[in-house]
């Protein structure tokens, strides 16, 4: 068992919020299977959603740990887009604020109302970066950790390797950080621990499970594809972003052929375009090893035995280097 700000985890796992994949079922899934389960608020396609969704994962947590006591069960995030275009951002934080939701996850801007919102009922809010910059700004507001976005990371992400970022930011925050880029397996869990993060941040390998909402052919094309069938692009959404080669292609482009985007688009909804995340799909680049559609449960199984095996390979080389 794990302890991290105060929650109790199987592994030191929170699953990434995905558009249009993370749901209820997936977050209850995540949530009962011991690691942090999580959503953006905006999947929930109006506010009234948001709040029955919340309730349903409240419910299905406390349902389960009523009859499973000796089980670790972990809290559950909402992912806000701090960002101009979400004009929900402020009902669906009050609603996040009167259900007292744990851990709010933020996306895009330094949340200094939403971290004053969360924190007044004891609430943390974890902020994703993708460079120092990003990360000294949401720190001087006050925010609980870092999401540090790594290159590889799925959908929106940077391209400073771990090693740089996480140990650079490790020289001036004190506060949890949570580690994102093509971290697959237990192998890279226990990596990123081993680099200093505290959390191991995890999004495409909880594609290809029965409780996610993604379409068949979207998890079908994740066991298909590699490393190199990721694409690192702007185009789709102006921001830097990975996507499957596979969907570009469905969707009649060329993914060597793509210009660059505009911020400007960043209400994902340009007309001349394929619609990020409904027909372009994202995926990091950690899905090599990924070969069944399985249950969260199955999934959250393997990545610790696999950190396991990596813990005690590191633990054994060590000992006999010391010996």
């Amino acid at each position: 068992m794990y302890k991290i700000n105060n929650f109790n985890l199987r592994i030191p796992v929170v699953a990434a919020p995905m558009f249009t994949i993370s749901n209820p079922n997936l977050v209850i899934s995540q949530c009962t299977s011991g690691v942090i389960g999580s959503f953006p608020a905006l999947n929930a396609r109006k506010p009234d959603t948001l709040d029955d969704w919340i309730k349903r994962i409240k419910e299905g947590i406390n349902d389960f740990e009523n009859k499973n006591p000796d089980k670790i069960t972990a809290p559950f995030a909402v992912n806000q887009i701090c960002h101009k275009s979400n004009v929900r951002l402020i009902s669906d934080m009050e609603t996040c604020v009167d259900h007292k939701v744990p851990v709010i996850i933020t996306s895009l801007r330094p949340p200094d109302e939403i971290i004053e919102a969360a924190h007044s009922y004891g609430g943390i809010v974890f902020h994703d970066v993708i460079s120092i910059r990003h990360a000294k700004k949401a720190a001087a507001l006050g925010v609980d950790g870092l999401i540090l976005v790594c290159a590889g990371a799925g959908g929106h992400a940077g391209n400073l390797s771990p090693f740089a970022l996480l140990r650079e930011v490790k020289e001036w925050f004190d506060g949890t950080i949570l580690l994102s880029g093509s971290i697959g397996d237990g192998f890279s869990i226990a990596s990123a621990l081993a680099l200093g993060a505290d959390l191991a941040y995890v999004g495409s390998r909880f594609i290809p499970t029965y409780e996610s909402a993604a379409d068949e052919v979207y998890k079908k094309m994740i066991l298909d594809s590699k490393a190199e069938d990721v694409l690192y692009t702007s185009f789709f959404s102006g921001i830097l972003g990975n996507y499957l080669k596979g969907s570009i292609k469905n969707a009649g482009l060329d993914p060597d052929n793509l210009p660059e985007g505009d911020k400007n688009q960043m209400n994902f909804s340009s007309p001349e375009k394929p619609k990020t995340w409904k027909d372009i799909w994202g995926s990091g680049q950690g899905i090599g090893r990924i070969s069944d559609i399985t249950s969260v449960e199955e999934v959250v199984s393997e990545l610790e035995r696999e950190m396991n095996i990596a813990v005690e390979r590191l633990n054994t080389m060590l000992g006999k280097n010391n010996g």
